[in-house]
């Protein structure tokens, strides 16, 4: 186990690399299998947050169980979207098309938190972690829900603590994050083409 935690935001940064090495290229193919595993990945992170955040790891792994049972095994990213249009199924509860828009809102979330940690240094991690929720999740959740979010944020970790749980030290966790940073944008930007290429993006958020 003490491996597996040490090794934790090194995993979760070159497995992001691999998605964005997928899409980041003349011809881009991205496999939903790769996607999932790659979201599995940060899951224990969110552990890392503390118990009020253990709602965030649920709600993540269930989008991301959605997105796989909506997938046939070989499907690309770009396959199931577009056999879910030509079924005209996209638009129905718990459709792959939902759910990887649900998944990328998580992607999203890890990258801002990310991206407000690295562009401040102080002790305390709750702007972060509210700036990233308030510009993912925060605008299709319901009232209780965000006040309970907002209320757990006391509860977090302190940077330090945080470096302690992943066994890093200033240099290397953010070294880890910006690399994560930079390949998530790429993943999230290639997914948000997909449907803008299709006209499908704002049919399908005016469901979520």
């Amino acid at each position: 186990m003490e491996g597996k935690r040490e090794k934790l935001l090194t995993r979760i940064a070159d497995t992001m690399k691999e998605l964005a090495d997928c899409v980041n290229s003349s011809t881009p193919r991205l496999e939903v299998h790769r996607l999932v595993h790659g979201c599995r990945v940060g899951y224990p992170f969110v552990g890392c947050l503390g118990l009020p955040f253990k709602f965030a790891q649920m709600e993540s792994s269930s989008k991301v169980n959605d997105l796989k049972n909506g997938a046939r095994p070989d499907d690309t990213l770009e396959t199931m979207i577009d056999r879910e249009i030509e079924q005209e199924c996209a638009k129905k509860p718990y459709s792959g098309s939902r759910s990887l828009i649900r998944v990328k809102r998580s992607i999203i979330m890890l990258r801002v938190m990310f991206e407000q940690m690295l562009s401040s240094r102080e002790n305390s991690i709750e702007g972060a972690v509210s700036k990233s929720y308030e510009q993912s999740f925060a605008a299709y959740h319901g009232w209780a829900t965000r006040t309970a979010v907002f209320a757990s944020l006391p509860a977090l970790p302190t940077r330090a603590k945080l470096m302690k749980k992943l066994h890093e030290n200033e240099v290397s966790m953010t070294t880890k994050m910006q690399s994560f940073v930079d390949s998530s944008a790429l993943v999230v930007q290639y997914i948000d083409s997909l449907f803008h290429s299709r006209e499908l993006v704002e049919e399908l958020l005016e469901l979520i």
